[in-house]
């Protein structure tokens, strides 16, 4: 019998019109950050936004995902290619695996090839802490070409 992965999704606000194609293509595909899921099924439970700045739903949001069965939080890709990156991202993971002991992984669909040139241009990125949290997305150039 094939494990399945129970989900929730939170998006960065200012995307919040976000129709989630890209996630759900790189769910569908396992790419990106869902790679780690290779050879099991997946179901998503949740998706939402952050509800905005400061980040008012992640206190609540995570407690309806677990509820519906979620063992893990993608917090999706644009909170780390929008300009600028979300500042709280570390406290999001903090709060969601303290709070309602669940994993967190940063990411959803590999970080489209536009924005990796620019926030590589603009040095965003630099830094031993932005590395970390770029590993599940960063993929391969041609990868990410094909999220432009």
């Amino acid at each position: 019998m094939i494990e399945t992965m129970r989900l929730g999704i939170v998006i960065c606000d200012r995307y919040r019109a976000c129709a989630g194609g890209k996630c759900f293509r790189a769910m569908r595909r396992r790419e990106g950050a869902f790679s780690i899921y290779q050879g099991r099924a997946i179901e998503l439970v949740g998706y939402t936004s952050c509800g905005g700045c400061p980040g008012g739903n992640i206190e609540y949001a995570p407690a309806e995902m677990k509820k519906n069965g979620a063992q893990v939080i993608h917090l999706a890709t644009g909170l780390i290619v929008g300009y600028p990156p979300c500042p709280r991202i570390a406290s999001f993971c903090s709060f969601i695996r303290t709070k309602y002991e669940l994993e967190v992984v940063v990411g959803t669909h590999p970080i489209p090839e536009k924005y990796w040139r620019t926030h590589g241009q603009l040095g965003t990125w630099d830094g031993p802490r932005w590395q970390a949290l770029l590993q599940p997305t960063a993929t391969t150039a041609e990868v990410r070409a094909s999220y432009d």
